[in-house]
């Protein structure tokens, strides 16, 4: 059994409860996710079976669509509706939309963020979440990450006792933290804020259609119907450029040869298809630039 069974992550589970679950359910021992969901975050999370494991990287690479909410008036340990309040701080009057849509413009596109501590982020071998679990505070790598497209949803906004709130759209880059991404909305409007909602929409091209719950995968497998669940290895591989390749060429790049760069090459990383199976996925040469070299062989035989 292989490819790639696109799960609805439910609440309460972590990505890799998930990953045990699914082994357990269909006997099996090489199954992997796609990218960490916290375990109040629900949403898309591709899993990935036999030989498409070695193209979970790829997924995971890929970007990312959330819908989060963020409350503002106070911010917690966590960044999130779980922790503990940290800052309070009521807001006095409803802000204008003029005002949260400039901020979320200021917001888009190439930002700075820190890793909250309570995150998987290892440092000195160690995930941050260990450290804030034993009270130590660690000095955090910031990174950049890419917000694509951030969008208020206006009829949502809620203002109540001196907590405003309001749901958002994101599509993002891998790596970026949608709470931090909360907390920094409130810092532009000068209030501490959290983000008390999160849901993943959308992995690579997966998304919320493509999903099933566990509910789901014990009637199709008591039904004998999980293969209808499996989507094939490819359908992770849809976000790159790809190269439909010859008989002689599938011989060459089984065996995970350099061969010279076809026609039509686009830059990055490309997948070789021979009849609509991925064969490998190459690049350009680093030296001879008339030549592609594989960085993975995904089929050999």
């Amino acid at each position: 059994m292989e490819g790639i069974l696109p799960l609805w992550k439910p609440k309460g589970l972590t990505s890799h409860d998930c990953v045990f679950k699914i082994r357990r359910l269909l006997g099996m021992k090489k199954v992997g996710h796609t990218g960490t969901l916290d375990p109040e975050v629900t949403g898309v999370l591709p899993i990935c079976l036999g030989r498409a494991t070695k193209i979970a990287q790829y997924i995971t690479d890929a970007g990312k669509e959330y819908e989060g909410e963020v409350t503002i008036g106070f911010s917690t340990t966590t960044e999130d509706a779980s922790g503990e309040i940290v800052k309070e701080k009521h807001v006095p009057a409803a802000f204008h939309i003029h005002d949260i849509q400039q901020v979320l413009d200021s917001l888009t596109g190439e930002i700075r963020q820190t890793p909250p501590m309570y995150s998987a982020v290892k440092i000195k071998g160690k995930r941050l979440y260990e450290y804030a679990r034993a009270g130590i505070e660690v000095e955090r790598p910031t990174r950049t990450v890419h917000i694509y497209q951030l969008t208020l949803h206006e009829d949502t906004i809620s203002f109540h006792e001196g907590l405003y709130s309001f749901r958002f759209s994101v599509r993002c880059s891998k790596g970026t933290y949608i709470r931090t991404l909360a907390v920094m909305i409130g810092e532009k409007l000068g209030f501490p804020a959290h983000m008390s909602d999160l849901v993943r929409t959308a992995s690579a091209t997966f998304t919320k259609e493509d999903c099933v719950t566990f509910d789901q995968l014990h009637h199709m497998l008591d039904q004998g119907e999980i293969v209808e669940a499996i989507l094939p290895l490819e359908d992770g591989l849809l976000h790159l450029p790809s190269i439909e390749i010859s008989d002689t060429l599938a011989m060459k790049v089984r065996n995970g040869a350099v061969i010279n760069k076809p026609e039509y090459w686009k830059d990055g990383e490309t997948v070789l298809l021979y009849k609509g199976k991925a064969m490998a996925i190459y690049r350009e040469h680093p030296v001879k630039n008339w030549l592609i070299k594989p960085v993975k062989v995904l089929r050999n035989v």
